[in-house]
């Protein structure tokens, strides 16, 4: 079986060392020897300790990727362009794909499954979300008998060190996020992390599997990390919770659709998701039969993600093998992605009052124009200035903002301190 692999970096590199490490191993596994056939990287000449000959590098991924000898296309490059190009050559051409890259298949994922289809080649991609943690194949087959109700997880192990440090060590965002770059966790430019990108493109992914609908990374619902403040980890401490970074894909159950968000949330301290730290990932799933399942592990690294291509790597050279392929697309349920206004939630709201009487029937009015209720209210005295600290029953987004914008217009509130959403049951 003949292997061509795009990128050679601290995934592929990886890749390669697990092909030669464990070469008689997985030939037992497939049937035959898995073979390299040649690597595409931008410097071919560049010395590289690894166990392969020189001679199998190349800069013309273009080439590699539609070489008539290839039997699969192992892709660890990253990007949309021109990396959808080569990979849809690679399929035309009837080579199966083994990619990591959750961006491309957050955006084009459904052109390449067609593709996919049409050759009757398969399309694998476990490595594109959560690393080594095998979550998208229990989704895609494990649970395919089941309904999924809601997908609740840890996908960004940047962000979620970045929240532990500030929880655990009292630092603040930019502390945490120095400490993530120095320990080679955070990228030099961390924008994909901590603005929610990496997380929406998996959330996209994560979503698409377990409702059986096409979900593109447009549709999700995107916030950052980076207007956390140690105001807010306080404030979640008082309360039993502490603040992750979330992706949550969860079925309305009032309507045909679903719901797809990335922010950041405060969720009790007793949810399973609350003790996950630093850079690692979990992913909480509830479906109907099954119940409540949770995936855990490293989320990232050269290791932990060349474990999952070459799990789908042995999958997909067994179906070759055999002359079949495996689950293609399914999105036969074509579920509405849901606006973020109709998404049921909750909100944890921090208000700097005026201390004096009525300021808090003055607040509870505009939680009741929007038709909200309050679960809880703390308040802090401070001289001529208080804090007042709400936390909503369920409602809508819409009308859980609007109640926001409603407390901003009132007089006997000096500021809106903070907004952060709350998940994971009653806290």
């Amino acid at each position: 079986m003949r292997i061509a692999l795009l990128g050679c970096g601290v995934v592929g590199a990886e890749v390669v060392r697990l092909l030669h490490s464990h070469r008689d191993e997985l030939a037992a596994r497939v049937g035959e020897p898995l073979d390299l056939a040649g690597i595409a990287v931008r410097r071919p000449g560049r010395s590289r300790d690894l166990p392969v000959d020189p001679a199998l590098f190349t800069d013309d991924a273009a080439a590699l990727a539609a070489r008539a000898d290839i039997d699969i296309v192992i892709e660890v490059v990253g990007g949309i362009e021109p990396t959808r190009e080569w990979l849809l050559t690679a399929l035309a051409g009837g080579r199966s794909v083994v990619t990591a890259n959750k961006a491309l298949l957050a955006v084009h994922g459904s052109a390449l499954a067609a593709a996919a289809a049409e050759a009757g080649v398969d399309l694998y991609y476990e490595a594109s979300v959560a690393g080594a943690i095998p979550l998208l194949r229990p989704l895609r087959e494990s649970l395919a008998g089941d309904s999924v109700r809601r997908v609740l997880g840890i996908v960004n192990g940047t962000t979620n060190f970045v929240l532990t440090r500030m929880d655990e060590t009292g630092a603040s965002f930019t502390e945490a996020l120095d400490e993530a770059t120095d320990l080679g966790y955070a990228e030099a430019d961390p924008t994909a992390d901590i603005d929610g990108f990496d997380a929406a493109a998996k959330a996209a992914i994560i979503a698409s599997l377990a409702f059986h609908s096409r979900v593109v990374m447009d549709d999700v619902y995107r916030e950052g990390i980076t207007a956390v403040t140690a105001a807010d980890i306080a404030s979640a401490r008082a309360m039993g919770c502490v603040v992750k970074p979330l992706a949550i894909a969860e079925r309305s159950a009032t309507s045909a659709g679903v719901s797809v968000r990335v922010h950041p949330a405060m969720i009790p301290r007793s949810h399973p998701l609350a003790g996950v730290r630093e850079a690692f990932n979990a992913v909480f799933v509830e479906a109907e039969a099954a119940g409540q399942l949770m995936f855990y592990g490293r989320g990232a690294g050269g290791a932990p993600t060349a474990s999952a291509v070459l799990g789908d790597l042995v999958a997909a050279a067994r179906n070759r093998r055999a002359g079949r392929r495996g689950p293609g697309e399914s999105v036969h349920a074509d579920l509405a992605v849901l606006p973020m206004g109709d998404t049921v939630t909750r909100y944890h709201i921090n208000l700097d009052v005026t201390d004096k009487a009525g300021v808090l029937a003055a607040v509870a009015g505009a939680f009741a124009r929007h038709d909200v209720s309050i679960q809880s209210v703390r308040q802090d005295g401070r001289g001529d200035d208080a804090s007042l600290v709400l936390v909503s029953h369920a409602a809508t987004d819409a009308a859980l903002t609007a109640t926001v914008d409603d407390l901003r217009a009132l007089d006997v509130v000096r500021a809106v301190a903070g907004v952060m959403r709350v998940e994971g049951g009653e806290a």
